[in-house]
């Protein structure tokens, strides 16, 4: 399954290895999840990972993004009609749409009100699991 994930989403699985985002993380360490990205998000993935507060072993965040470059899905932003409250959202919406995601998974969904998606699914993390285990046969 192809998603594209929030950097919050990966912030709080690796803070925690309990709840949704935990779980996310898992899969997609194990393969079961594509994360489709560009440039701009690794950027932030590395940037936001990389935060002396988080205290994230450096070799694991180098892991952990080398892992999304090899095995996810890189594709092109194409520019939204109308933008997002927040700016800085809107590369991910622009990934899912042009990447061919399933859902833009995200702790921050009111950041993307439905009339700007797109036709883009938003799932929070418990919504994402949800979703992932009723697509699974």
């Amino acid at each position: 399954m192809i998603v594209v994930v929030d950097t919050n989403v990966l912030v709080s699985g690796l803070l925690s290895p309990f709840g949704p985002p935990a779980r996310i993380v898992r899969l997609i360490a194990s393969g079961d999840l594509a994360i489709c990205h560009n440039a701009a998000i690794l950027s932030e993935y590395e940037a936001v990972l990389r935060r002396p507060r988080f205290q994230f072993s450096p070799d694991a965040v180098e892991d952990l993004l080398e892992y999304i470059r090899t095995y996810g899905i890189l594709a092109t932003a194409r520019p939204l009609p109308a933008p997002l409250p927040d700016p800085d959202d809107e590369v991910f919406l622009e990934v899912a749409r042009s990447g061919g995601a399933e859902c833009l998974v995200t702790g921050n969904i009111r950041h993307f009100p439905e009339k700007r998606c797109c036709g883009v699914r938003i799932l929070s993390p418990r919504e994402f699991i949800d979703f992932f285990r009723s697509s699974v046969p």
